[in-house]
């Protein structure tokens, strides 16, 4: 998964942002060359430009994306954070017809295994941005998100590149704006450095309240949670990912 750096607080005439991590992996075969050049551009999620004012992101799912389909009423929007290869993404929808997924990542390998998951599973319910999700955060409408998924991120290890994390307070804040009351933000991580500065970030914020009671409250995933091919990776190597959620506090 890709992730970008904090920056300053985003504005609608922001003219520039970094985003850290690749964009093109190794080549693609055939298959996924064709679901880029063909249902990429149906699923892609349509920001409107500067002049449309706040997405409303349901309006995104009212046509159908594969013939035969029929258009989504979501009763929820939920966001994904850097989907790496999707199956989270595919996986939750799939579980939730009826709540529209937005992923986010600019790695277009990644798009396209997405791809191929939404396409054998002819999901209607997913709409895809190939680029940085800041630009999606920024252009949605106040409160319209119910959850949100930030899901091993890359964690930027080194002291020097620790403002390109995601969870950082210029990020939180807009995502504060767009979540509702009560929605939940999931941020899961198996390394500890990233895992304590999230949680630092997040303890401090005063929009975020953290759900746990216990220590299997952040020890184990939650339940109604696939799990992804980056906590499978981690159990291999013998180390226990740390599921962190945390709500929208309505006060605030």
């Amino acid at each position: 998964m890709i992730t970008s750096d904090d920056g300053a607080a985003p504005t609608p005439d922001r003219r520039r942002r970094v985003l850290y991590g690749r964009r093109v992996g190794r080549p693609l075969r055939t298959d996924r060359r064709r679901l880029l050049a063909d249902l990429l551009p149906r699923l892609t999620l349509d920001l409107g430009g500067a002049r449309a004012g706040p997405l409303d992101p349901r309006a995104a799912f009212a046509a159908p994306v594969f013939d035969g389909g029929t258009p989504v009423a979501p009763r929820a929007v939920w966001l994904e954070v850097g989907f790496g290869s999707g199956e989270h993404l595919a996986a939750q929808a799939a579980a939730h017809p009826d709540v529209g997924l937005i992923g986010c990542e600019p790695f277009i390998n990644g798009v396209a295994a997405a791809l191929q998951h939404i396409e054998v599973a002819r999901l209607e319910n997913v709409r895809i941005y190939p680029d940085d999700a800041r630009a999606v955060i920024d252009a949605l409408a106040p409160g319209c998100l119910a959850r949100v998924f930030v899901l091993f991120p890359d964690p930027w290890p080194k002291a020097r590149h620790a403002k390109r994390r995601f969870i950082a307070d210029a990020n939180l804040d807009v995502l504060a704006r767009v979540m509702a009351p009560g929605a939940e933000l999931v941020v899961a991580s198996d390394d500890m450095g990233y895992v304590r500065w999230a949680l630092g970030r997040l303890l401090a914020h005063a929009a975020f309240a953290w759900t746990a009671t216990r220590a299997a409250d952040w020890r184990i995933r939650p339940a109604d949670q696939p799990a992804t091919r980056y906590e499978e990776k981690a159990h291999r190597r013998g180390i226990q990912p740390v599921f962190l959620v945390f709500e929208r506090d309505d006060g605030v």
